[in-house]
């Protein structure tokens, strides 16, 4: 595992991509193999606007991107990965003008699957708006492949 890698790229995959960028997602920091991203409570992201609770969508796509994160960070280094199965459990609505926080952290790394873990919340992680199971399929770069 890398230094560089962790402390330099992983905040730029935080948000670069064009849909993060949209969605305003941010870097917070990691912790060993856990990682934090957070997403801001905004008006065009909120799902039902008599509440102001965030769109459902958003705690999904917070999820899952924390989910890719923190399998770059068990393994040092950026490869290609695809969602092959996320669950997500709802516990409670997120709380209206506050900003929604993504723990992930990849529990089990075989040669082609990561398996993560997550939870969204505000301030504790004991308190969730919801939790995540996932696994995601590693697939090779481009130009990597052992056909040709």
């Amino acid at each position: 595992m890398t230094d560089s890698f962790l402390d330099e790229m992983l905040p730029q995959l935080a948000s670069v991509a064009a849909h993060t960028h949209a969605l305003g997602f941010r870097w917070i920091g990691r912790e060993a193999e856990r990682v934090r991203i957070g997403a801001p409570w905004r008006e065009d992201l909120v799902g039902d606007a008599d509440s102001g609770v965030l769109a459902g969508g958003l705690v999904t796509a917070l999820l899952d991107h924390a989910g890719g994160l923190a399998i770059w960070a068990r393994m040092g280094e950026f490869r290609p990965v695809a969602t092959l199965d996320l669950r997500v459990d709802y516990m409670r609505a997120a709380a209206a003008g506050r900003e929604l926080v993504a723990e992930a952290r990849c529990y089990r790394l075989t040669s082609s699957i990561a398996f993560v873990r997550g939870w969204a919340f505000e301030d504790d992680p004991s308190d969730p708006v919801a939790a995540a199971q996932a696994a995601y399929m590693l697939t090779e770069p481009r130009g990597r492949s052992d056909a040709a």
